[in-house]
């Protein structure tokens, strides 16, 4: 019998069962191949995701600090491009 669910795609079109495995992927492409042999990127990309909270108040520390200084922070990237050169506008969020 058929049944219905719930599936979540990566920024290539692969399928996961639940959206933190999507995002994980997407992070470990973000990064690209991490060291020798086979890439490290996975395990990085799950702990980026494990140390989110973490990491984003530790860049919103860094931001203060640099604003604090009268320097700009890094500019937030309005799109991002792909292995094959498209190009992908994100969301504008404040």
């Amino acid at each position: 019998m058929a049944q219905k669910g719930i599936g979540y795609f990566d920024s290539r079109g692969q399928y996961f069962k639940t959206a933190d495995e999507a995002t994980i992927s997407d992070i470990a492409v973000m990064l690209g191949r991490i060291g020798e042999g086979e890439s490290l990127a996975d395990g990085i990309a799950h702990l980026v995701f494990e140390k989110r909270v973490e990491i984003e108040r530790l860049f919103k520390a860094h931001d203060d600090m640099v604003a604090n200084e009268g320097r700009v922070a890094p500019a937030v990237p309005v799109a991002i491009y792909d292995d094959d050169g498209k190009v992908t506008r994100l969301p504008h969020s404040h």
